[in-house]
């Protein structure tokens, strides 16, 4: 059974920094080395957006555009995990996070979301 576990969400003030790691196990085809990677956000009273994207073998991302220059994702497949940077934040970025792992012809998996609060 595949788990995808997020952790590093909390409470930040605006222009804080916070980092989120999503831990991956229980793959049954192919390794986590194989999937892409990525973080989705949904904000309360709004749909679910891709926030940023990291692809085999970790050379080539992408990024949501008001996140760009502020949030970087990472991968270690090492250690089947991805993480999301995220400086400068803003009241605009509280939301769920939840983390996704998709392989090409395959539903994509999810993690269970780790709530991310930007407030003063």
């Amino acid at each position: 059974q595949v788990q995808l576990v997020e952790s590093g969400g909390g409470w930040v003030q605006p222009g804080g920094s916070l980092r989120l790691s999503c831990t991956a196990s229980g793959f049954t085809f192919g390794v986590f080395s194989n999937y892409v990677m990525s973080w989705d956000r949904q904000a309360p009273g709004k749909e679910r957006e891709s926030v940023a994207v990291i692809f085999i073998g970790g050379n080539f991302a992408k990024y949501e555009d008001s996140v760009k220059g502020r949030f970087t994702i990472s991968r270690d497949d090492a250690s089947n995990t991805a993480y999301l940077q995220m400086n400068n934040l803003r009241s605009e970025d509280t939301a769920v996070y939840y983390c996704k792992a998709s392989a090409f012809g395959r539903d994509p998996y999810w993690g269970q979301g780790t709530q991310v609060t930007v407030s003063s």
